[in-house]
């Protein structure tokens, strides 16, 4: 007796609760816009500036690359950034160890810049408040 293909092509009840369903993965150009629309909407302004700098850097890097296995992780990594954003999931989120693990040295080092800069920023934009903070006070003062 040969089962029916599409019987065989249904999933079953077990498989539901298991694994989530993949999402289709979104084209470059399309992936793109929508990263730059969630950091507009979602981010504020200086880390939607930071934001966008590093996912232009990022896409610029990786036009070239002709590897479909390099291109669907790009693709599947920004996608779920895209949503972690749209849902507000990114404030406090740390890297999964095993994301740091299997990345390359370079890209651990481009992961450390970018920490470098946001605090960078962070310090400035806290210097920045408390000299007006300092001008308020002296302008009270007088």
């Amino acid at each position: 007796m040969r089962p029916a293909l599409r019987l065989l092509a249904t999933p079953t009840s077990l498989s539901k609760g298991l694994k989530p369903e993949p999402l289709a993965l979104l084209p470059p150009i399309p992936l793109y816009r929508r990263l730059l629309r969630a950091h507009r909407k979602h981010l504020p302004a200086e880390m939607r500036l930071l934001g966008d700098e590093y996912v232009k850097a990022e896409f610029r890097a990786h036009q070239k690359i002709d590897n479909p296995v390099h291109i669907v992780g790009f693709l599947t990594e920004w996608q779920g950034y895209a949503q972690m954003v749209e849902g507000d999931n990114w404030r406090g989120e740390k890297m999964d160890k095993a994301k740091v693990d299997k990345m390359s040295d370079e890209q651990v080092a481009q992961m450390y810049e970018l920490m470098r800069s946001i605090r960078e920023r962070e310090v400035e934009g806290n210097e920045a408040e408390v000299e007006a903070r300092r001008a308020a006070e002296r302008e009270g003062k007088n």
